[in-house]
């Protein structure tokens, strides 16, 4: 991770994944203890950036307790490395980036940065290089150091030694644009970066002498080599030395040559995903076996010969269940079609409200929430033997493919919404997935009782 001392891979044993231990040393502990509050409200704050296309900051803590002072943080681990290591073993065996690869992993990158600048204050990132940007092993795109930038800019310089500027390495100069440093840093910075690794990503690598710096003459080869009219433009309307002309992230995401898959067809997918609970696990073979394979799904009528038909027996299921699995994925985020920038983002490293004090009354220790998402729900209730009451059994699939099930006895007082509401306070269920619990427990009540409970 650039810019880290120390980094390690480790294991949470509570969640049984695989993460990234990080530790930044500082040498003044003087200094530390004196900025420890500022540093655990950066780190608080960055916590809430949540993006599938974001290494996710899990946890951190400080440690003044050694000789040295450390910040420790744990982040999301990437499983293929970063994108600058994927794309020299590429290089071994292909001249070019395969172009439906490429324009996944743009997708991928700007709906993240259109993310972070869509913030209030925007968040810029300021260091995005190839080697900030990960690769999952599924081919989910992430960047990386979202907090480099925040962490360096805004302590005292006694403090910000210990943390290397990716700027200081010559090899990756060439990602920084002309004004950086001169001028108080925008989106149009993050820009620059971006359209430089869209470059290295469409050619593979741009070739510099040895561990110097990437000259011009390499950058502009790499330019005249692509041979795709739309990517050439593309690319030089993010490298543009002006950086009133760079285009912002959001209006890349609508780009000609980032068009992969009809906007109808990916709105229809991110709909069946989102209800995904109320369907079985295997809803996409099942359908296709109860289809006249024969049918007409479609008819192009033509002014000569007979009209363009299209059989569902030309559909594949499992090139469908494999597109939904992208899907789900965050291979193709939907933020790129939304016109208005979603709600709830984060005012990262704004200036808190000043509360008034507040007398301290003693609080249960709260419960670790749930991060992950249900993908799907299964509800079954049953009389119990006296026929006093209903036993409820709720089977929950998480994205991660476990299995969680519950089990309760139904009072006469419960609600849909109070135990969907009672799921969350516990950290079963995750806060978004509340409203459409409560739903499908009311239909489930529906069902079996005829009314809600």
């Amino acid at each position: 991770m650039p810019g880290v001392q120390s980094t390690f891979l480790a294991m949470d044993t509570e969640e049984g994944v695989e993460v990234v231990w990080n530790e930044l040393h500082f040498s003044d502990r003087k200094a530390f203890s004196a900025h420890e509050e500022k540093i655990q409200t950066m780190f608080e704050q960055l916590a809430l950036v949540d993006h599938p296309n974001i290494v996710k900051l899990h946890k951190y803590w400080l440690d003044a307790s050694e000789a040295r002072a450390r910040v420790v943080f744990i982040t999301e681990y990437v499983s293929s490395g970063s994108l600058k290591q994927f794309l020299k073993k590429t290089k071994k065996n292909h001249k070019a980036m395969n172009a439906r690869a490429w324009k996944r992993w743009c997708t991928q990158i700007l709906s993240a940065l259109s993310f972070l600048h869509a913030c209030s204050p925007p968040i810029i990132h300021g260091n995005l290089t190839s080697d900030t940007v990960f690769i999952q092993h599924n081919g989910l795109i992430k960047i990386g150091s979202v907090w480099h930038r925040i962490f360096s800019n805004a302590l005292p310089r006694d403090l910000r030694s210990p943390i290397r500027v990716e700027r200081e390495e010559p090899r990756n100069l060439h990602f920084f644009p002309p004004e950086y440093g001169e001028v108080a840093d925008g989106t149009a910075v993050d820009i620059f970066s971006f359209g430089m690794c869209a470059l290295e990503m469409a050619v593979l690598e741009i070739q510099a002498n040895g561990d110097t710096r990437v000259t011009e003459e390499a950058i502009a080869r790499a330019r005249h080599s692509l041979s795709d009219p739309n990517m050439r433009e593309f690319i030089l309307s993010c490298l543009a030395r002006d950086p009133a002309r760079r285009p912002s992230a959001h209006s890349l995401l609508f780009h000609r040559v980032l068009f992969e898959v009809h906007s109808l067809k990916l709105l229809a997918a991110h709909c069946f995903i989102q209800h995904q609970y109320l369907m079985p696990e295997n809803v996409v073979e099942e359908k296709t076996k109860a289809m006249d394979l024969h049918a007409v799904l479609a008819e192009m009528p033509r002014p000569r010969g007979p009209p363009l038909q299209w059989r569902y027996s030309e559909v594949s299921y499992l090139e469908l269940d494999k597109f939904l699995e992208d899907v789900r994925n965050g291979i193709y985020p939907l933020m790129n079609f939304a016109a208005a920038r979603p709600l709830g983002l984060p005012r990262v490293l704004a200036p808190p409200p000043e509360e008034a004090p507040k007398a301290k009354t003693p609080t249960p220790e709260p419960f670790d929430s749930e991060t992950r998402k249900v993908v799907q729900m299964q509800c079954n209730l049953e009389r119990s033997e006296d026929k006093a009451r209903w036993h409820l059994t709720l089977l929950l699939v998480l994205e991660d493919r476990l299995h969680r099930q519950l089990t309760y006895d139904l009072l006469p007082t419960d609600s849909a919404q109070d135990l969907a509401a009672e799921l969350v306070h516990y950290g079963f269920v995750h806060e978004e997935d509340r409203t459409k619990l409560a739903a499908f427990l009311d239909s489930t009540f529906l069902k079996y009782r005829g009314a809600q409970p």
